[in-house]
């Protein structure tokens, strides 16, 4: 049974718990790796940068450009070019405004702590980027979908690489996730891309 049949049995409760848990999987395994890495959690944490100029220039601004591209892109092409087998819509569709928020900013911490905090800062941008797309499997058979996730990754890897600041990374991942979902959530038509 693929991926894709196992999520569309589960119902929404079902779905939302996975993918929470899924997430905080994530961020226990970015903490512990972060341990293993570096010699102390202070290391770690200068990553984390309160710069209003450079959250809002590297991390907001490229979170709404990114979206703003998936959205013509989604106007340009057949539909089933973004269909990633139901999977966003069954996981954002009808849910409530709070929820999208939440599970967005989940993500965004999560992903961002884990690739670019420990495994950018460990095993390089190229690597962290290259795993960073991997683990988004349900798009490795959709190729517009691969590619736009690979740009987005080797692209937020980048602005990490400029910065060095992990709250511009959670900030454009969470734009993006949260854009998308409310996209996908008031969205009256077909598909929308990835989340």
């Amino acid at each position: 049974m693929s991926q894709r049949d196992l999520i569309l049995r589960m119902s929404d409760k079902e779905l939302r718990k996975q993918v929470i848990f899924s997430q905080l999987t994530l961020l226990t395994i970015g903490f512990f790796l972060s341990l293993w890495f570096f010699q102390s959690l202070t290391d770690w944490f200068q990553y984390f940068i309160w710069d209003t100029k450079q959250i809002f220039y590297y991390g907001f601004i490229p979170g709404v450009i990114i979206v703003l591209v998936d959205l013509i892109l989604i106007r340009l092409l057949p539909p089933t070019t973004f269909d990633d087998g139901g999977i966003n819509q069954k996981l954002f569709k009808g849910q409530p405004l709070s929820f999208i928020i939440i599970l967005s900013l989940l993500v965004a911490i999560s992903e961002e702590m884990l690739f670019r905090g420990v495994i950018q800062t460990t095993f390089g941008y190229y690597f962290a980027s290259v795993l960073f797309a991997l683990i988004h499997i349900r798009y490795l058979k959709k190729p517009v979908l691969l590619v736009s996730i690979i740009m987005v990754s080797f692209y937020i890897g980048y602005l990490f690489e400029q910065t060095g600041n992990l709250l511009v990374t959670i900030t454009a991942h969470f734009i993006v996730d949260f854009l998308l979902g409310v996209a996908i959530r008031y969205y009256k038509g077909g598909i929308i891309g990835e989340a």
